[in-house]
């Protein structure tokens, strides 16, 4: 049994479900494991999602449930500085009702047939320490004219609420945003933090 476990065919079925499978970390020699993920792939047993990556989703009724598009761009990339971009970050923070055709996502590194994602390469590599949440608010403040359809005073009313929930660090994503390339993204940290503060102040005043 163990020495059967050694196959690439062996492995495949042995991983778990919602789970990825990369050709490379499969046992065997190169055309072994082609020809195995290959097999899967027509058994039903795997999805192929992209060159050397499969997905082996579970078995429903309806047939084997895939990954999203989010899953797929975090396994080609990583979770460092990943985070949406443009609709796609307003749609995160519930600013637009517009609806991407693809998902947008900004990240600090290339990567090739995403299916279902647009990524735009961002080369501030303060962002690696930030969450999804995080990436999406930095990308807003590019351009929040276009991408807040709700307006400013509803973005700077959802990061207050945000930053009070504790599900972002207001302070870590104006640093980050501060130390952008853009002019526009360190111009409106900085109204922003200043219009955080005057909430703030205000909040305390009428206590």
């Amino acid at each position: 049994m163990a020495r059967s476990m050694t196959t690439p065919a062996a492995a495949i079925r042995s991983a778990r479900p919602r789970s990825f499978v990369r050709l490379e970390t499969l046992p065997g020699a190169d055309a072994a494991r082609r020809k195995a993920a290959s097999r899967a792939v027509a058994e039903g047993e795997l999805i192929k999602v992209r060159h050397g990556l499969y997905y082996r989703g579970a078995k429903t009724r309806y047939g084997m449930t895939r990954p999203s598009a989010v899953e797929v761009a975090f396994e080609a990339l990583g979770r460092k500085g990943v985070g949406p971009a443009g609709f796609s970050a307003a749609r995160e923070w519930s600013l637009t009702t517009q609806l991407p055709p693809a998902l947008h996502l900004a990240a600090l590194k290339p990567a090739k047939d995403l299916p279902g994602v647009t990524l735009t390469i961002r080369s501030n590599l303060d962002r690696v320490d930030l969450t999804f949440k995080e990436v999406a608010l930095v990308e807003l403040l590019r351009d929040p004219e276009v991408y807040v359809e709700t307006g400013w005073p509803a973005l700077v009313e959802l990061v207050a609420i945000a930053e009070s929930a504790h599900a972002i660090r207001i302070g870590k994503v104006l640093a980050v945003a501060a130390s952008e390339r853009d002019v526009a993204t360190r111009a409106n940290a900085a109204r922003l933090r200043a219009d955080l503060a005057a909430r703030s102040h205000a909040g305390h005043a009428a206590a």
